[in-house]
C-alpha cells in the first residue's frame, strides 16, 4: 500500500490549488453575495482540463482518474466550494454521455461540456421522488423516432443556465427498471424552468425546477437502452458523491489553516488562543478526523475507479463520512473564530453555508447509511 501521490497527481493537485487562489478564492464573495454564475471562470478551469476530469481523450477529457478527480476538487473547494460542486456536477454529465452513449452522442455534445462552451444539468430528484428516487413520475412516451417527456425536476444544479440536461425519465413500469436516461437540449420546445431557488448557500451556481410539457426529442438522444437509466444514474453518483466528499474536505481544510491562523493572533487573558490545551486538543481532533475521512475517500475514489467489488459502498461510506466530517470542521472552525466567525468578513460562514448541503445532495446520509447496510447484509 502506497499512501504517496504520484509527480503528476502533486502537480494536477498544485495546478487545482493555484486557480482555486487566484481565480476563485478573490471573487468568491462576490459571487455568493450577488448569486453570480461565474461563467468565464468556469472555462478557464475547463481550459485547465477541469471539465472533463474523467472523460477520455478522444473527446476532449482529460482521462484522468477518480483518485486525480478528487485531489483536484479538495484543492477548487477551498477557492469557492459552490462553484467547485457545480464543476462536480458538470464533470458527472459529460461522463455519464462518454461512458454510456452512443459515439454518435459522445462526438455531438461531450468536447462542447469538455471546454465548458455548453454546461450540463443532471436531473433526477422530483418534487415527489428524492431520497426514493426510483419512484420517479416523469414520463417519456415514444412516438415514432421521437420521445415525448413531461413531468418535472428539482433542484437542479444549473437549472435554466446550463445547455445540456441528463434527465432520467420513465419508460416502463414502475420502480428502477423503468427507468431511462435522455439528453434534452436547451431551447427544445416544452422545456422550461421555474424561478431561481432562494438558498441558504451554493449561491454562485443556479439552481431550479426543470419542467417537460410535450417536450419532444429524438429517439437518438436516449443513453443505453430503455430501462437502463436507473443503472446509469447510480453509477454517475458513485463519481459525484466522491466529489462532493472530498470538496467537503477542500472547505473544512482551508476553514482549520484559517482557524490556526486566527488563534496564533488573537488574545484572551494575556495569551494566544493557542497556547490553550483545551483548544490545541480541539485543533488535534479536527485534523485528525480530516485525515481520516481523506483516507477513506481516496480508497473509495480507486475502488469506483478501478470498478472493483464493493465500490459503490466504500463510494457511500466515504460520502457520509466525508460530508459530515467537513460540516462538523467547519463548524468548530466557526466556533473556534467566536463572533468574528459569524460575520460576513470572514469566509468561514460562507463555507458553512456552502457545505452544508453536502451532507443532502447526491443522496442524503441517511441513503448513504441504506446503501451501506444493504450491502452488509446483501440485500
Amino acid at each position: 500500500m502506497d499512501f504517496s501521490l504520484t509527480e503528476d497527481q502533486l502537480a494536477f493537485q498544485d495546478l487545482a490549488a493555484g486557480f482555486a487562489r487566484d481565480e476563485m478564492e478573490p471573487h468568491a464573495r462576490e459571487w455568493d453575495e450577488k448569486s453570480i454564475f461565474p461563467v468565464e471562470t468556469l472555462r478557464k478551469a475547463a481550459a485547465l482540463g477541469f471539465a472533463g476530469i474523467y472523460v477520455r481523450e478522444e473527446v476532449g477529457g482529460s482521462g484522468l482518474t477518480r483518485l486525480d478527480a478528487a485531489l483536484i476538487f479538495e484543492e477548487l473547494a477551498k477557492g469557492c466550494t459552490s462553484t467547485a460542486a457545480y464543476i462536480s456536477i458538470h464533470n458527472m454529465v459529460g461522463w455519464m454521455i462518454d461512458r454510456f452513449g452512443s459515439d454518435e452522442l459522445r462526438q455531438r455534445y461531450v468536447p462542447d461540456l469538455c471546454t465548458m462552451a455548453r454546461f450540463g444539468s443532471y436531473c433526477l430528484t422530483e418534487p415527489g421522488s428524492g431520497s426514493d428516487a426510483a419512484s420517479l413520475r416523469t414520463r417519456a412516451v415514444r412516438e415514432g423516432d421521437h420521445y415525448v417527456l413531461n413531468g418535472s425536476k428539482a433542484f437542479i444544479s444549473g437549472g435554466g443556465a446550463a445547455d445540456i440536461y441528463i434527465v432520467m425519465a420513465r419508460t416502463g413500469g414502475e420502480g428502477a427498471g423503468g427507468v431511462s436516461c435522455f439528453v434534452v437540449e436547451k431551447g427544445t420546445p416544452g422545456l422550461s424552468f421555474g424561478a431561481q431557488e432562494i438558498k441558504l448557500g451554493w449561491k454562485s451556481q443556479p439552481t431550479a425546477q426543470v419542467n417537460f410539457t410535450d417536450c419532444r426529442i429524438p429517439a437518438g438522444n436516449r443513453i443505453g437502452e430503455e430501462g437502463e437509466g436507473f443503472k446509469f444514474a447510480m453509477a454517475g453518483l458513485d463519481g459525484g458523491r466522491l466529489n462532493i466528499g472530498a470538496c467537503s474536505l477542500g472547505a473544512a481544510q482551508t476553514c482549520l489553516d484559517r482557524a490556526i491562523a486566527y488563534m496564533k493572533e488573537r488574545r484572551q487573558f494575556r495569551k494566544a488562543l493557542t497556547e490553550f490545551q483545551a483548544l490545541q486538543f480541539r485543533l488535534a481532533d479536527m485534523a485528525t478526523e480530516l485525515e481520516a475521512a481523506r483516507l477513506l475517500l481516496h480508497k473509495a475514489a480507486i475502488a469506483v475507479n478501478d470498478k472493483a467489488p464493493g465500490a459503490t459502498r466504500l463510494a457511500a461510506m466515504a460520502k457520509r463520512l466525508a460530508t459530515d466530517t467537513g460540516f462538523a470542521v467547519v463548524n468548530e472552525a466557526l466556533q473556534l473564530h467566536g463572533g468574528y466567525g459569524y460575520l460576513r468578513d470572514y469566509p468561514i460562514e460562507r463555507y458553512l453555508r456552502d457545505v452544508r448541503v453536502h451532507q443532502i445532495l447526491e443522496g442524503t446520509n441517511e441513503i448513504m447509511r441504506v446503501i451501506i447496510a444493504r450491502d452488509l447484509l446483501g440485500r
